[in-house]
């Protein structure tokens, strides 16, 4: 009950700081009664809303209007969220254009919109459980695995016996005198293919037995970077991995929504080189392509989600998992930077490529941080 709770106030918490983010003020409207002082900043208001601070000349002080606070964040985004939500679905090259041009009091921005979109993930995935839950990873620790372990060391001792018994009739009959040439050379390569399958064995055991008594495999085996301290990072990070998968994945989750931020940084140098040789466009249209787009593909695989859970079937899924992310990128790529479809076919195709470079040094800082923590 109490992670019910904690995704409730997570999903408030990310609409919240999206509207803080976003910095709405409301649009003036007619002037409503005598004129009084803002009592935000103290400018005279003779509207509804605040010249200077965009503060509503009306404040109530209710139970019922801090719902209603609560309910309009998470619902409305002060009523920018339905006009923008389907600007991004079907036109988001024109959504990301518009924006960058100045209309920006008709849409959220790109980063309270990315927020949003995270901390839904956070707060949905805590109701329903996430696709790469951890509970499908077995620990060291649980019977089914234990049971396994003991199944292959009971095997492994049978082999064992059976090599040890093989290996001492071939040397008995070994021994026995009058063994022509051409019998004695075979006797002698079947005993020692024996012997070499014998320690195989014997290895194999010695090593189920330090994981029975928790020990670490990497402990005895030589790992030679050239650098002490890389050499101790990676025998620590196997040894983690190996230990407990579960923990390090739930550490790899949580990290994702933490630095979920670091997507933008990482892709905005990739779109840059992408679209090198198209003059007129900075770095903020970029950022503002790129986070526009992550929030896209957020809300995309939230929505997945939450139709698989439903019961929707697994083609539909995957097929709207597979064609829509790459039609979507392509339209907004198209619309936001006005390409010909040539040019945006050639500059699609290196952008697919940056994206997976991206993704992959994401999951990589996920991880060093994962064995870090």
């Amino acid at each position: 009950m109490s992670g019910d709770f904690e995704a409730i106030g997570t999903a408030v918490e990310g609409a919240l700081v999206g509207a803080t983010v976003e910095g709405a003020k409301g649009a003036a409207s007619d002037a409503v009664g005598d004129p009084e002082d803002c009592l935000n900043c103290g400018a005279l208001l003779t509207v509804n809303y605040c010249a200077t601070c965009g503060q509503r000349r009306h404040v109530h002080r209710t139970l019922s209007a801090f719902w209603h606070d609560i309910v309009h964040s998470v619902l409305h985004f002060d009523g920018k969220f339905w006009r923008t939500l389907p600007t991004l679905a079907w036109n988001p090259g024109k959504l990301t254009r518009r924006y960058i041009h100045g209309e920006r009091a008709k849409f959220i921005s790109p980063m309270a919109l990315f927020l949003f979109a995270i901390f839904m993930m956070f707060a949905v995935f805590s109701f329903i459980g996430t696709p790469f839950s951890s509970d499908s990873l077995p620990d060291s620790k649980e019977p089914n695995v234990v049971a396994t372990l003991d199944e292959a060391q009971v095997k492994f001792s049978e082999g064992h016996d059976e090599l040890s018994k093989k290996i001492e009739e071939l040397e008995t009959e070994l021994a026995k005198p009058g063994l022509s040439d051409s019998r004695r050379k075979q006797l002698t390569a079947d005993l020692k293919e024996a012997t070499v399958e014998l320690q195989i064995v014997n290895e194999l055991i010695a090593g189920g037995q330090r994981i029975e008594a928790g020990e670490n495999l990497l402990d005895e085996t030589r790992i030679n970077t050239g650098s002490p301290e890389v050499d101790a990072f990676l025998k620590n990070a196997f040894n983690k991995i190996s230990s407990n998968p579960s923990l390090l994945l739930y550490k790899i989750q949580s990290n994702g929504y933490k630095f979920a931020w670091l997507l933008i940084p990482i892709s905005l140098p990739f779109v840059w080189l992408v679209m090198i040789g198209k003059p007129g466009y900075r770095f903020y249209d970029h950022a503002v392509f790129t986070t526009y787009s992550i929030a896209f593909m957020s809300l995309l695989f939230l929505t997945l989600v939450f139709l698989a859970k439903l019961g929707m079937s697994d083609g539909w899924l995957i097929a709207a998992g597979v064609l829509v992310p790459p039609i979507h990128l392509f339209r907004q790529l198209k619309q936001a930077y006005e390409l010909s479809a040539i040019e945006t076919v050639f500059r699609f195709f290196f952008l697919c490529i940056t994206i997976w470079i991206s993704i992959f040094l994401f999951v990589a800082v996920l991880v060093t941080l994962g064995f870090m923590g």
